[in-house]
């Protein structure tokens, strides 16, 4: 469990706080590709770390993403025209670009020079892995913009579900890194059965075991950290494990081990220190489930279960999530469809923030638990003028970082598992698994 103090730390990201500050370092994804289809098209409105912005394509297809409101009176530019490359203001049709530059101010005179005086809020933008990326960090500290790990090559095909949460970014990054609640809360979609690697079906995924007790060890990083869930296998439990490796990517990303079909991996951005728009990607060749399809086998479609910002409104907290007890007495797990949906309703009943001051943690929990120290401990020292966690060297490109699963014999490190050439290199310098010590604290 952690202290009063440590939860604050770990969650809060709003103004000058240290995990704020830290996430900021980093080109962050604020929002999707599909979100910005066209040039001149209506702007959408974006919140990150407690700050309201608008983003919008202007006629060439550049990305601006700036302070929502208007420097002049503080109208909100999201109802203002988008046209001949700026944003303008409807209230006195002052304009800007996509740099925050003002290019017309017709309320004032022309000769008054007021326009080269203002300077509008204005965030530097990427597009990559069906995102659409903003650095809201100090300008002249501005790393160079790198593919996701989900998205290598430009050719790499990217499913993602979007879904808005009234949540903690924190307890929505436990759950992604969390392997043991998937043998209980998902074991209506992730199924055991008697195959050699995970699979997919078109309503479910299958595993190659049974065990819902795994063995957590843990490899630490200078990104973050990887750690092995390593469990029996239905086949050959003597001789061999199963084992599925995780990979958190600081602050926002973890890999989930993939299936036959496609990759997973899951970004969590924090709105604010209490809501979050959770991503579960699927990603991989020609060959990977399109777009539609992933939204309709994780219950999250636009339209359907999400309205058209992404919020739930179909199941949600106050209805319960519709769960259906008598599928439950019928055999369905939670009575909820859809993994997302299972998640949310766990992280969102833990209340805006989880109270972890009371938590009683066991040796399942060894990767939240290094989860919180890793990220705590990244907080504290970069507010102490220390780099950034994931900008530290040697740095590994995100696109060299995988997960893994497969059953592999006993004998097998599972530390070099899905490992690039490049990726093994730094990890043999670092610390190793977690300890029979950690593990005890880790029970409080």
């Amino acid at each position: 469990m952690l202290t009063r103090e440590e939860n604050e730390l770990l969650c809060r990201v709003e103004g000058d706080t240290p995990m704020g500050g830290l996430m900021r370092r980093h080109w962050v994804p604020a929002l999707l590709s599909e979100q910005l289809v066209e040039s001149d098209g209506a702007p959408v409105r974006v919140r990150l770390f407690g700050e309201d912005l608008v983003a919008f394509r202007d006629t060439d297809g550049r990305i601006g993403v700036l302070g929502e409101f208007c420097p002049h009176r503080k109208a909100s530019l999201f109802f203002g025209r988008n046209e001949e490359c700026g944003l303008r203001c409807l209230y006195h049709g002052w304009k800007f670009d996509v740099d925050g530059k003002v290019l017309e101010m017709v309320s004032e005179p022309a000769e008054s020079g007021f326009a080269e005086k203002v300077q509008h809020k204005a965030y530097p933008t990427e597009e990559a892995g069906g995102f659409i990326w903003v650095y809201m960090g100090p300008k002249e500290l501005m790393p160079e913009f790198e593919p996701p790990a989900w998205a290598p090559t430009p050719e790499a095909k990217v499913s993602i579900v979007k879904i808005d949460l009234p949540c903690n970014w924190a307890q929505i990054m436990e759950g992604q890194i969390d392997s043991a609640h998937s043998s209980s809360l998902h074991s209506s979609d992730m199924k055991p059965a008697r195959v050699t690697t995970a699979g997919t079906t078109a309503t479910h995924w299958t595993r190659p075991s049974t065990d819902k007790n795994p063995r957590i060890q843990v490899q630490l990083t200078n990104y973050g950290f990887r750690y092995a869930a390593i469990r029996r296998p239905i086949v050959n439990a003597q001789t061999h494990d199963y084992i599925r490796l995780t990979v958190f990517v600081a602050p926002f990303a973890a890999l989930i081990p993939p299936n036959a079909s496609y990759n997973v991996a899951t970004v969590i951005v924090p709105k604010d220190d209490v809501s979050s728009y959770f991503h579960f990607i699927a990603w991989g060749n020609d060959d990977c489930i399109d777009q539609e399809s992933w939204r309709k086998f994780c219950v999250a479609q636009v339209g359907i279960d999400l309205d058209k910002t992404y919020k739930p409104m179909l199941r949600n907290k106050a209805n319960n999530y519709l769960q259906d007890r008598k599928a439950m007495k019928l055999g369905d797990f939670t009575g909820v469809p859809g993994i997302p949906n299972q998640d949310i309703m766990m992280w969102e009943s833990m209340g805006p923030i989880a109270d972890r001051t009371s938590e009683r943690l066991g040796a399942s929990d060894i990767a939240i638990v290094q989860f919180r120290r890793v990220m705590i401990d990244a907080a504290r020292k970069h507010a102490a003028g220390s780099e950034a966690i994931g900008l530290i060297e040697p740095h590994i490109p995100q696109a060299k970082l995988r997960s893994y699963q497969g059953i592999v014999p006993k004998s097998e490190d599972w530390r070099k598992l899905g490992a690039s050439s490049e990726e093994v290199a730094v990890l043999d310098g670092m610390e190793q698994d977690e300890t029979e010590a950690e593990m005890a604290a880790a029970r409080g």
